[in-house]
């Protein structure tokens, strides 16, 4: 799909990958939050705000809300603790600023964006990036904070069944006892089986009314993961990238698209091939995954907004300035 209007444009996504089965409920309170974040964004827009500082604020929303992974709600480790990951990149002047390994930070975007404006560096992790977030001010939160109920319960599902999962699933309320649904042909990740399916990591993607563009990543992460993995989601190129031409953000299966470099992907076809947004982003997704599993949203300088995956399902929305306005899970 793909709108080309001119003026401003913006997406947000949820998570790629998204078990067929989720109960409506859920499926509601996921439509509802990525209007929210829509609509916060919309709002920003018609304020001027840029298109770096409307990432910023969309990704917060979304890290602030359990609903999808990344901030409160995030994936947790093998260990049962949280290490969220981002990035943010400004197309003006192709300006980043990532972070990985953090457990206190209760907006890992907005440490990103700070790395991006005052450090010397484009990448913080662990133990400096607590360090840096202690330096600058930011709201620090004990890691039980980002903990849910929920996912306590989903890290015990996947330690039963010895697996990493990739887009854990959103339970039910009232038990988990539906989320362990099997696909018949299951994905393999690094040679793992993985066999359950829902959102992992949000993103926003903006090209404000001057025709700059910004992306912005954020997650927790796999599922029962290694401590001290790193996915797709801080990595410039990757997961996100932006630049005169276009802000893309990436979500699903990280290994592929770290490989794949996803997000750099599109605006590299879009330059060098001459391929209008939807063009590349149907292109990247259909020749960059090989056997992985992934989506993406994408805004160009000329207004024009997009989207793709190979996957069963992405949360995500998107609108621009001529009023449209749509918020989707499935093709």
């Amino acid at each position: 799909m793909e709108r080309n209007m001119g003026g401003w444009a913006i997406a947000v996504h949820g998570g790629a990958g998204v078990d067929p089965n989720l109960p409506q409920q859920r499926q509601e309170e996921a439509k509802q939050l990525l209007t929210r974040c829509l609509n916060l964004g919309i709002d920003a827009l018609r304020s001027n705000l840029s298109a770096v500082d409307v990432v910023e604020l969309v990704v917060r929303e979304l890290e602030t809300d359990p609903v999808f992974n990344s901030g409160r709600g995030s994936a947790l480790t093998a260990k049962g603790t949280v290490e969220m990951e981002s990035s943010i990149m400004d197309g003006l002047g192709r300006r980043c600023g990532a972070v990985s390994g953090l457990t206190t930070v209760k907006n890992p975007v907005s440490l990103a964006r700070l790395v991006m404006e005052r450090s010397p560096h484009s990448y913080l992790a662990f133990a400096g990036a607590e360090d840096f977030a202690r330096q600058q001010g930011v709201e620090v939160v004990d890691n039980e904070y980002f903990i849910t109920e929920e996912n306590v319960g989903m890290l015990k599902l996947a330690k039963e069944a010895n697996t990493i999962m990739f887009d854990y699933r959103i339970p039910e309320a009232g038990g988990l006892e539906t989320c362990s649904a099997v696909v018949e042909s299951p994905i393999l990740m690094n040679g793992l089986p993985i066999s359950v399916y829902a959102p992992e990591t949000v993103g926003c993607v903006v090209v404000d009314s001057q025709g700059r563009c910004a992306a912005a990543t954020s997650t927790g992460g796999l599922m029962n993961k290694m401590s001290g993995r790193i996915g797709d989601s801080p990595l410039i190129g990757a997961g996100t990238y932006a630049c005169n031409l276009c802000g893309v953000s990436c979500t699903g299966e990280g290994e592929a698209i770290i490989r794949g470099t996803l997000a750099r992907e599109v605006a590299a076809v879009m330059e060098y091939k001459e391929l209008g947004l939807q063009e590349a982003v149907n292109f990247v997704i259909r020749e960059r995954l090989d056997e992985g599993k992934a989506g993406l949203i994408a805004v160009s300088n000329k207004g024009e907004v997009a989207w793709g995956f190979n996957t069963t399902g992405m949360f995500r929305g998107c609108a621009t300035e001529d009023g449209f306005m749509e918020v989707g899970i499935w093709d």
